[in-house]
C-alpha cells in the first residue's frame, strides 16, 4: 500500500482522538473522591450542559453536570472532606455500578423500597415528593380530577421504578409497557402512542415548563395514589454495611426543609431548556439545540468514530488469526492434533456467543460482571473498545473463514509443489487475496459498528447516542434533537463508505476502473 493512502488515514485518527472527551474522572478510584452516580438526564433532579453554571461540577471539558442531586452530593462531599465526581450512569446501570464499586453512593431521585433494600442500603430521605400524571394539556384525559377520571388510558412509567407499579391503582387502565427513561415517554405522549405517565412533581414542573401542551395532573387527598411514606422519599444508595452511612445521614440533618426547597426551586430555574415557540420556530429550534450542544455532540461522534475504527481494525486481526488457526490441517503429532482440537472447540464457543446474544448483553456481563466476580475496574472506553472488538472478531473470524475456503485449492496445491510450507502458503498466496475479497465485508462492518456503539449507552459510554439522550433529556426536545443525531450518524456512515470504496480502487488500481470506450467497442462487436 502507497505512503498516500496510509497518510490520510492516520491524520482522520488523530483529529478523532483530538476532539474525544478526556478520560473521565469516573474510570479512576481515589479515597479522596465522592464518587456519585446519576442519570445526568432527569431534570430538575440532574441533567447535563455544555457550559459551566453557579452550582454545576465538571465532567470534562465539553460537558457539565447540575440540578439538585448535585447540590445535596456537594454538600455532602464538602462535609466528608472529598472532591465530588459525578459518573453519568444509565438507570438500570447504577445498582451494578454501586455494587461493583465503580461509584460510592446513588444519588439520582431514587425511592428506597423494599426491593432496592434487598440490594443496597439506604440513606435518611433528602427530599420528598408527589405522584402526579403527565398527559397532553388539550387531550381527553387533560381535565382529570381523580384516578378513576383516567379509566380507559393508556399509562405507562418508567421502567425498574415505584411508578410503574402505581399505574395498577388507576380504574380500568390499559398499562403499556414500562420504558426505559423518561425521553422515551415524553416522545410516545408527543406521538399520541400513550396519553400519560406516571412521575413526580418536580420532573412534572420541569416537562410542562418546557413543553406548553403537556399538564400536570395533581389529585386532591384521598383522589390520588396511595404510597407508604418511603415510597414518596427519595434517599441516597449505598452499598451494603458502608461505613460512611453515620456521617452521611449526620450531613443530611443539618440541611433545613426550607434549604432543600430552595436548593429544589433554585434547580428547576437553572436548568437549561430549548423551547419551540412562535418566534423561533421549528428551525429555531435545530438552531438552539445545535448552538447549546454541538460540544457534546462533536464530542460523541469522535468516540463513536474512534470506537468503531479501532474496533473494526482489531477485530479483523482477531479474525484473521481465528480464521486462519481453525483452517489449519490436522497435526500429526497426536499430542499437538489433541490441543489443536480443544483450542478449535474453545474457539467456537467463543464464535457462537459472541454471534449468539446481544451486544448490549455482553457489555453488561463484561463491564459489571468482571468488576463483581473479579474486581476489574475496566475503564469505559476500554471496556467498550473491547466489547466491540472482541464481538467483530467473532463475525470477521467466519468471513475470513470462508474468503480462505474460495480460494481455489489449486493454489494450495501449486504452492506445496514449489516447496511451500503451510505459513508460507497463506502468508504469500492466500491471505493477500483473502483481505482483498473481504474488504467489502470489512467495510460493512464498519458501518455497522458506527451504529452499533449506541448500545454502549447501557454502561454509560458516552458516545453520540448517550449525547443525544442526555440533551434530549434536559431540553425535552426530542424530535429535533435525535433529527440532529441522525444526520450525524447519517453523515458517518455515508463517509465511511465512500472512504472504503475509495480504499478498495486504490488497491486494484486502474485495472478496477471500467472505460468507457472499452464498454461502446465491446457493443459494437
Amino acid at each position: 500500500m502507497k505512503k498516500k493512502v496510509f497518510l490520510p488515514l492516520i491524520l482522520a485518527l488523530f483529529a478523532i482522538i483530538g476532539f474525544m472527551p478526556q478520560a473521565h474522572a469516573d474510570d479512576q478510584t481515589s479515597s479522596d473522591e465522592f464518587r456519585v452516580g446519576m442519570e445526568a438526564a432527569y431534570a430538575p433532579f440532574n441533567w447535563t450542559q455544555t457550559s459551566p453554571g453557579p452550582h454545576t461540577v465538571e465532567l470534562s471539558k465539553q460537558k457539565y453536570v447540575g440540578g439538585y442531586d448535585v447540590s445535596i452530593a456537594q454538600i455532602i462531599a464538602d462535609k466528608l472532606g472529598k472532591k465530588l465526581v459525578v459518573v453519568p450512569t444509565q438507570w438500570d446501570g447504577l445498582v451494578p455500578a454501586l455494587q461493583s464499586g465503580k461509584i460510592d453512593a446513588i444519588i439520582a431521585g431514587m425511592s428506597p423500597t423494599e426491593e432496592r433494600r434487598k440490594q443496597i442500603d439506604f440513606t435518611d430521605p433528602y427530599y420528598e415528593s408527589q405522584f402526579v400524571v403527565i398527559v397532553q394539556k388539550d387531550g381527553k384525559y387533560g381535565k382529570a380530577k381523580s384516578l378513576s377520571d383516567l379509566e380507559g388510558a393508556k399509562i405507562t412509567a418508567q421502567l425498574n421504578t415505584l411508578h410503574y407499579d402505581l399505574i395498577d391503582q388507576i380504574p380500568g387502565v390499559k398499562k403499556q409497557q414500562a420504558q426505559k427513561d423518561f425521553s422515551a415517554m415524553r416522545v410516545a405522549l408527543a406521538s399520541g402512542v400513550i396519553d400519560g405517565y406516571v412521575s413526580e412533581r418536580p420532573e412534572g414542573i420541569t416537562a410542562t415548563n418546557v413543553n406548553k401542551k403537556l399538564t400536570m395532573l395533581e389529585f386532591p387527598e384521598g383522589q390520588g395514589f396511595k404510597a407508604a411514606a418511603e415510597d414518596v422519599q427519595t434517599a441516597i444508595g449505598l452499598r451494603k454495611g458502608d461505613p460512611d452511612a453515620a456521617k452521611i445521614n449526620e450531613i443530611l440533618s443539618t440541611i433545613s426543609s426550607e434549604e432543600r426547597t430552595k436548593l429544589m426551586d433554585q434547580a428547576v430555574k437553572e436548568q437549561p431548556t430549548a423551547t419551540e415557540d412562535e418566534q423561533t420556530g421549528l428551525i429555531g429550534t435545530f438552531k438552539q439545540i445545535i448552538q447549546q450542544y454541538w460540544k457534546l455532540f462533536l464530542s460523541g461522534a469522535a468516540l463513536t468514530l474512534f470506537i468503531a475504527i479501532f474496533s473494526t481494525i482489531a477485530g479483523t486481526i482477531i479474525g484473521l488469526l481465528v480464521g486462519v488457526f481453525r483452517t489449519l490441517p490436522d497435526s500429526e503429532n497426536p499430542v499437538a492434533r489433541f490441543f489443536q482440537k480443544v483450542f478449535n472447540w474453545f474457539l467456537s464457543i467463543y464464535i457462537e456467543v459472541f454471534r449468539g446474544t446481544p451486544m448490549m448483553v455482553q457489555a453488561m456481563v463484561i463491564f459489571y460482571g468482571l468488576a463483581l466476580a473479579f474486581q476489574i475496574d475496566l475503564n469505559r472506553t476500554v471496556a467498550a473498545l473491547l466489547i466491540v472488538s472482541v464481538n467483530t472478531g467473532a463475525y470477521m473470524s467466519e468471513i475470513v473463514r470462508g474468503g480462505i475456503f474460495a480460494v481455489d485449492k489449486g493454489q494450495f496445491e501449486a504452492a506445496q509443489a514449489i516447496g511451500m510450507n503451510h505459513r508460507q502458503t497463506m502468508m504469500k498466496v492466500v491471505l493477500p487475496q483473502v483481505l482483498r475479497n473481504i474488504l467489502p465485508a470489512i467495510g460493512n462492518e464498519t458501518v455497522i459498528n458506527i451504529k452499533d456503539t449506541a448500545v454502549l449507552s447501557v454502561i454509560s459510554v458516552t458516545d453520540l447516542f448517550f449525547a443525544g439522550s442526555v440533551a434530549s433529556g434536559t431540553n425535552l426536545q426530542f424530535f429535533p434533537t435525535f433529527t440532529i443525531i441522525g444526520i450525524i450518524y447519517l453523515i458517518m456512515t455515508i463517509t465511511a463508505t465512500k472512504l472504503l470504496r475509495l480504499f478498495e480502487k486504490r488497491i486494484d488500481g486502474p485495472d478496477s476502473y471500467i472505460k468507457m470506450d472499452d464498454v461502446l467497442e465491446g457493443q459494437e462487436k
